[in-house]
């Protein structure tokens, strides 16, 4: 009996202890696994049917969801007519570029016909990003979210929203999209503006033929909401609101922020933003609504896309409220909001700014006008940084790079403009002896980078979303005119400036970024307008491996898509 007492103590402590063991240990992470079919669906939208690319035969395409340390494979199947490369946008893709998306820069496209599976950890990360096609106009309709969720347990350093949404803003084209890019580009003009905004792939009613397709989002009064904003759209910056109810920023491109209040925000082409708004009015019908903003002499499409904040119990035939926009051109607005955009920076969320500069570049952004004796005009508009028009390579500059595959690339593009002038002075219609290449910029692994952006009145100023794959960066500085480096530094914020991917210069002024370079591999720079990157607006940087095994890119995928 005794000796049966003692095996029962002795196996009771056994599962006590294992049982504190487990739950110390960290929950295991999960593998997320999504199937991408990319498929050619019909879709109507504005009395106008046409066959689009799709992922699933769904505009937007699906949600993905994750939780922060979670792995990601997602195999993507190419059906379409055209070559395919998805890009995950904020997801930072560490030593594995190989899973990063875009064509030509880190793999060569999917063909017809082949399938290629993206395997990557959620390292790090957590908030709202996105998805989109890399290659051609195809993100036009080839497009999603991406939401990870914080760790097990790990709460939202604000207050818990009762429910979550995601609101993703984009553009349509009743043509077919790709035909209205390769038209404008055989003429040497831009291509024809898109017919409508929409939120979650609807226009909304104010556009003909919309009943149907407008979304609605019901809420219960004294409710408490996440919107999990997106802008997806190829070539415009939008402000969003929502009619009577006051937005909380949280977040944006999945970092923490300090809380501010605001009745509207800007988001550019691939930023992402997260509010919290308060269902605290009568309850009724009000409009959300995304109407883009441009303070240049620069057509857009200006046409407000909307969606209903329901709020339950009220019959569709309540009209809507409509919302105060901030005007088209309201520049205060947006250096007003930007200001307001600051890290989080808690002990738990740090904002680790580098506060030693390693390598100071400054990069110029250039508009102009090219000899084309086919187009129309017998000119085409290019764009360039540093007076270098970028030319997209036949073989993945990763490949090349991984491989050491002599004559896809140069590692010379400058620091600096080769012609200092007044950038923001008088319009200038000169290239500047702008030339094309395939030219990069070689930056060693874990040094610490300032890049300083600035617009220039090359034919005219404008406003440009620049996105850095593989990386977050710090926006210590932005201004309006010309960068002075012996008096802007001084301005910078180096204790909580925002974290973001993807950051706006301002018309006719500059931006400052600070990142460290601890992310070995090829990493594509380029203006999110879709129509200026496809200009030349862009370049990547070689950032190479580090001491040892563990700070050097991943040996490449049996299944990487060959050129």
């Amino acid at each position: 009996m005794a000796a049966n007492q003692t095996i029962f103590v002795k196996l009771l402590v056994f599962l006590v202890y294992g049982f504190l063991w487990c739950s110390c240990q960290p929950a295991e992470a999960a593998i997320k696994k999504y199937q991408f079919d990319i498929q050619v669906a019909n879709v109507s939208r504005l009395c106008h049917a046409k066959p689009m690319v799709t992922v699933n035969g769904r505009f937007p395409g699906p949600t993905i969801y994750a939780r922060e340390g979670d792995r990601i494979q997602i195999n993507v199947t190419n059906h379409a007519q055209y070559n395919m490369s998805i890009h995950w946008h904020g997801l930072k893709q560490y030593r594995n570029g190989w899973a990063d998306g875009p064509a030509y820069i880190t793999q060569c496209p999917i063909k017809t016909g082949n399938s290629y599976v993206y395997d990557f950890n959620v390292t790090g990360q957590r908030g709202t990003l996105w998805w989109h096609a890399h290659i051609l106009w195809l993100r036009a309709t080839v497009y999603g979210a991406i939401v990870i969720l914080p760790s097990q347990g790990t709460p939202f350093p604000f207050p818990q929203p009762d429910r979550e949404e995601v609101i993703v803003l984009g553009e349509w084209w009743n043509a077919d999209v790709e035909q209205v890019e390769n038209q404008g580009n055989a003429l040497g003009i831009p291509p024809n503006m898109s017919d409508a905004h929409t939120i979650n792939g609807k226009p909304g009613p104010l556009f003909p033929c919309s009943e149907k397709y407008t979304f609605a989002m019901e809420v219960e009064k004294g409710k408490t909401y996440l919107l999990r904003i997106v802008n997806a759209a190829l070539n415009d910056e939008l402000f969003f609101t929502i009619a009577n109810h006051t937005l909380t920023v949280v977040e944006i491109d999945a970092v923490y922020t300090k809380p501010f209040s605001t009745e509207a925000i800007l988001i550019a082409p691939g930023q992402t933003t997260n509010v919290l708004v308060r269902a605290n009015q009568v309850p009724g019908r009000y409009f959300m609504a995304a109407r883009p903003f441009m303070d240049a002499p620069v057509p857009v499409d200006n046409k407000t896309a909307t969606a209903i904040f329901q709020y339950k119990g009220i019959p569709e035939t309540v009209l809507p409220k409509l919302p105060n926009l901030p005007a088209p051109n309201d520049t205060e607005f947006a250096l007003s909001y930007d200001k307001k955009l600051r890290s989080l920076n808690s002990q738990k969320y740090p904002a680790n700014v580098p506060l030693k500069v390693d390598r100071n570049l400054f990069y110029t952004i250039g508009l102009g006008i090219n000899a084309c004796p086919t187009c129309i005009n017998g000119t085409r508009f290019s764009a360039s940084l540093n007076n270098i028009s970028f030319v997209m390579p036949k073989t993945a500059l990763l490949q090349a790079h991984y491989f050491n595959i002599k004559g896809v690339y140069t590692t010379d593009f400058p620091d600096k403009p080769p012609t200092p002038f007044n950038y923001t002075g008088a319009p200038l219609t000169a290239n500047l002896r702008t030339t094309q290449g395939t030219r990069l910029s070689k930056i060693a692994f874990n040094s610490t980078v300032e890049l300083v952006i600035q617009d220039t009145n090359l034919l005219t100023v404008e406003s440009h979303p620049f996105h850095l794959h593989g990386y977050n960066f710090f926006v210590v500085g932005t201004g309006i005119g010309n960068f002075d480096p012996k008096k802007d530094p001084a301005k910078y914020n180096l204790i909580d400036p925002p974290e973001r991917n993807t950051v706006g210069v301002p018309t006719g002024g500059w931006t400052a970024i600070r990142f460290r370079a601890d992310n070995p591999g090829v990493w594509f720079f380029h203006c999110h307008l879709e129509l200026h990157t496809g200009w030349g607006l862009k370049t990547a940087f070689v950032v190479e491996d580090g001491p040892g095994s563990d700070h050097n890119v991943l040996p490449p995928p049996k299944d990487l898509p060959q050129c």
